[in-house]
């Protein structure tokens, strides 16, 4: 499931949406560039979001908020999750998306094609440029 974070809310307040993904995304609406990019990227990504560890260090919630914690996020993952080069690699390049700092892009070799297009649409979406088309020629 894509959402476009970069849509105005409709007139209608939603009906209090259960999953995790619009709860998200209804929060990053409100958010700069940056952290809806991320957040977006790690919906589209959807298998580190789906990772119970990743959301107790990630995401706050209560039943009548959720928000993302990037900066207990970005000083625990290493050290509290276990993962493979491929998603540290991710989370740093979304982390980067999240909060502009310095990263290193040798880290995108290790992502793989379908985590390459993810980040490299957030990046996109940070640039603020909506018309460029990333994916798969045929």
């Amino acid at each position: 499931m894509v959402h476009d974070l970069d849509e105005p809310p409709t007139t209608e307040p939603p009906s209090d949406p259960l999953l995790l993904s619009d709860r998200l995304v209804a929060w990053a609406r409100d958010r700069d560039v940056g952290e809806r990019a991320a957040v977006a990227a790690l919906i589209e990504e959807g298998d580190i979001l789906a990772r119970g560890d990743v959301r107790d260090l990630l995401v706050v919630e209560g039943k009548a908020f959720v928000f993302c914690d990037w900066p207990r996020f970005e000083a625990r993952y290493r050290c509290s999750l276990v993962l493979d080069e491929g998603e540290d690699a991710f989370l740093t390049l979304v982390l980067a998306t999240a909060f502009p700092r310095l990263v290193p892009l040798w880290k995108v070799e290790v992502l793989g094609e379908r985590r390459l297009g993810i980040v490299l649409r957030a990046l996109a979406r940070l640039a603020g440029c909506t018309a460029l088309a990333v994916g798969v020629r045929s």
